[in-house]
């Protein structure tokens, strides 16, 4: 059997050295996704994140309901994402960074289906879509929008600002347990809250 010599092995290896040691190039250097901004449209309209179920999943409520209690006659699934770079910071300081946004997505839930004999599951139809967006620059009242979007489209159109009339944005600054937004139930974020201490007043006041 014939051994290279040490010149001639030398030789041979340097085009694979060159390889594994060159920096990365091409596609592994550009698969990491770009930070998310949420988009608006010439006329203020929020675009509607499409890839959310990328982003981190917080939370999940069951029938939940903040106000007198609405007989709808079935139940519903609401699940919480947030977009990754916003979980990061929460993760690190314990409050929401600018640019935040949450999707609540509304599904129904059924109790009849293959092996289930008891309790519920969420169905495929969407019967809801709302998204909660931090910018101080453009919302003066809080720092807070709240966006709904029509569950029925494939894919939904940009949507105008909810009035902030409405309950959701009293609701939440009164009620919110970190930057106006219902860290308390979600179970992986609150501990981190408390550990750095950033509950709001207003809810460690009607904290049970």
């Amino acid at each position: 059997m014939a051994w290279f010599s040490p010149a001639r092995r030398l030789a041979a290896a340097t085009p694979l050295l060159c390889l594994l040691l060159t920096p990365a190039t091409g596609s592994a250097a550009t698969d990491e996704p770009a930070p998310f901004v949420p988009q608006f449209d010439k006329d203020d309209r929020l675009t509607f994140p499409a890839d959310y179920r990328e982003w981190v999943y917080v939370t999940t409520g069951i029938d939940m309901a903040y106000g007198p209690a609405m007989r709808m006659g079935h139940s519903m699934f609401d699940n919480v994402f947030v977009n990754r770079e916003a979980y990061l910071a929460f993760k690190q300081t314990g409050t929401w960074p600018e640019k935040t946004t949450f999707v609540l997505e509304v599904r129904g839930a059924a109790d009849k289906g293959s092996i289930n004999k008891s309790g519920h599951f969420q169905t495929s139809e969407v019967m809801g879509l709302e998204v909660h967006v931090k910018d101080t620059a453009r919302f003066h009242d809080d720092g807070w929008g709240f966006y709904s979007f029509d569950a029925g489209d494939a894919a939904p159109r940009p949507a105008e600002q909810l009035p902030v009339e409405q309950s959701c944005y009293s609701c939440h600054r009164e009620h919110g347990a970190v930057n106006t937004t219902f860290v308390q139930f979600y179970p992986t974020l609150r501990p981190i809250a408390e550990a750095k201490k950033t509950f709001s007043a207003a809810y460690l006041a009607e904290k049970p």
